[in-house]
This record gives C-alpha cells, sequence and structure tokens, in this order.
C-alpha cells in the first residue's frame, strides 16, 4: 500500500509486547499556543549506560515511527552493545499521524502564514519548523535528559517525508543539534524544491563537528509520475490536488540524489544515499526506521 491510512488506529506497539531489553515510557505536552498536543514514547535500555550516556535517537512522525519497531528489532540494537534511547515524538492521537499538526510542525517558516500541501493535497497551515524546534531542544530535550542517561555527543535524528523536509531543515540551519541526520523520502517538492535549491545555491553550512546524513529513497519519482494521478479521497478539492501535482513537477526525478551530492561536498558533512527499490513512498516509513537507527548510532 503506497498512501498513508490515516484513519486506522494504531496496532499494538512494541511496547505493549514487551521486551527483555528495553523499557518504555511516555510523556505529553501541548505546543506553546496550545493548538497541538504531543506524546512522546520512549525507549529505554535494560543495559547499563556507558560513562558517557546511551545514544540518543529521535524520531518524527512518532507515532508511526514507534509502531514500526519490533521485538526483533530492539534485541538486534542490544546485541550491538550500545543500544540507544529512542524517542518517538508523535501527536496525542490513536492515529498514527495528526495531519495539520505535522503539516505545520514539520515545514519551514516562510515569509508570512501560508498553507502548505500535506500528502492528501489539503491545503493547510504552515511555517512552523523553528517553534517545534524549540519544543524539541527546550522542552522535550530536558525531559529526555531527566528519565535517562544519554551521550550528548551522539544524538541523531530521523524523518520521513515531511519528517524528512523538517530534518533536512534543521541541517541547514542548526546543524549542531544532531551528529547524525537520517531522511528517508524527504518532501523535495515543498515550495517549489526549497530542499534542492538550498542545496544547490546555499553557502554551505559551516558544521561545528563531524555530522553524517543518511539520504533514503524509495519508488522513484520517475516511477510515481508515470503511474499516473492517484484517485481523490473523498472530500478533497480537486484545484488543490492539481496544485499538489504541479507543486511536484517543480523538481526533477533525481532531486534527493542531487541533493545528497551537493551536500555530500559540504565540508564536514558525510552523505550516504540508500535506495530501496520496490518500496514505495508510504511504506518507506517502517521500512527506513530500522536501517535509520543503524545507522544513527554508529560510531
Amino acid at each position: 500500500m503506497s498512501r498513508y491510512d490515516l484513519s486506522r488506529p494504531l496496532d499494538p506497539t512494541v511496547a505493549e509486547h514487551g521486551s527483555p531489553f528495553y523499557r518504555f515510557a511516555h510523556f505529553r505536552l501541548d505546543a506553546a499556543d496550545g493548538e497541538r498536543h504531543y506524546l512522546v514514547r520512549l525507549a529505554l535500555p535494560l543495559r547499563a549506560a556507558p560513562a558517557a550516556g546511551h545514544p540518543v535517537v529521535y524520531l518524527l512522525d512518532g507515532n508511526a515511527a514507534f509502531a514500526a519497531l519490533t521485538p526483533e528489532h530492539l534485541a538486534a540494537l542490544d546485541r550491538r552493545g550500545d543500544p540507544p534511547v529512542i524517542v518517538a515524538i508523535g501527536y496525542d492521537t490513536p492515529l498514527g499521524f495528526d495531519v495539520s499538526a505535522r503539516a505545520f510542525d514539520y515545514t519551514p517558516p516562510l515569509d508570512a502564514p501560508a498553507v502548505t500541501l500535506a500528502e492528501e493535497a489539503r491545503g493547510r497551515l504552515g511555517g512552523g519548523a523553528e517553534l517545534f524546534l524549540d519544543l524539541l531542544t527546550e522542552r522535550i530535550r530536558p525531559q529526555v535528559q531527566a528519565m535517562a542517561a544519554v551521550d550528548p555527543s551522539r544524538q541523531g535524528l530521523w524523518g520521513h517525508s515531511f519528517g524528512g523536509l523538517l530534518a533536512l531543515h534543521t541541517l541547514y540551519t542548526r546543524s549542531a543539534l544532531f551528529s547524525r541526520y537520517a531522511v528517508a523520502d524527504p518532501s523535495m517538492w515543498w515550495h517549489r524544491g526549497y530542499l534542492l535549491h538550498r542545496a544547490l545555491g546555499g553557502t554551505p553550512v559551516a558544521v561545528q563537528r563531524a555530522t553524517h546524513l543518511l539520504v533514503m529513497a524509495g519508488s522513484s519519482a520517475a516511477e510515481v509520475a508515470a503511474a499516473g494521478p492517484r484517485p481523490l479521497r473523498p472530500g478533497i478539492d480537486p484545484e488543490v490536488a492539481a496544485r499538489a501535482r504541479a507543486e511536484r513537477r517543480c523538481v526533477p526525478p533525481d532531486a534527493a540524489q542531487q541533493m545528497a551530492q551537493q551536500l555530500a561536498t559540504w565540508p564536514g558533512l558525510a552523505v550516504e544515499y540508500r535506495v530501496f527499490p520496490g518500496v514505495s513512498h508510504g511504506p518507506l516509513l517502517a521500512a527506513s526506521v530500522f536501517p535509520a537507527l543503524e545507522f544513527l548510532i554508529r560510531t
């Protein structure tokens, strides 16, 4: 299935199934304006922390990302000897996504408030990325540090689609927040190719320490284009859907690969590009989580 099922409640997660290698916790908090409500789930290693603390990985779209974790994943992480603290930043909903909240949180600010085009082509208010990053650094990260011994020099961030957009925006604007970044099918089309144009035309970010980026891609944009327009869901404005298709045509099919190649020339930034053949955009979320975890805790 290539689309997110936005209306289906999540199945029980690894927290409900249990693990001999991890314990689980969570906390809730609200956005400063009271408009968005977060549920942050943590997977905490039972293995004693090293002197410097555990590595820590932050997962965006945390509801769906946490649901993609399996007991086998956690066992494999423990076998490495340095299992990470996993922090899944989601929304306080039984569903996998809060599409309005993520459209706001994960899109960079424009010159003025504007709608952004979410995956299902409804116009939604965007531009809240800086507010979300403030929330992460000023409220979520301190709470995590109070709950687990973490190594501040080994912090990673993963995002898919709009989450990948937010992760790359973080790399572009606040690169020191994380030492490793992993993105899966980032929204290259957003704002008529913001991510690609920033990489190609912007001044390289002066990273303050060695930084690593993994860019993961599923079925190519060319394959998606060849498949033709998808049927609209009930209630979706055809004009808004047409605008969304026009946005996607503003970037080349290999935009993510071009971006990765350009970013690899930035001083201090090591970039890997990985293709998942036959995996379309939606399923790449779950398919990318464990490879991202392995990459984000690599030394």
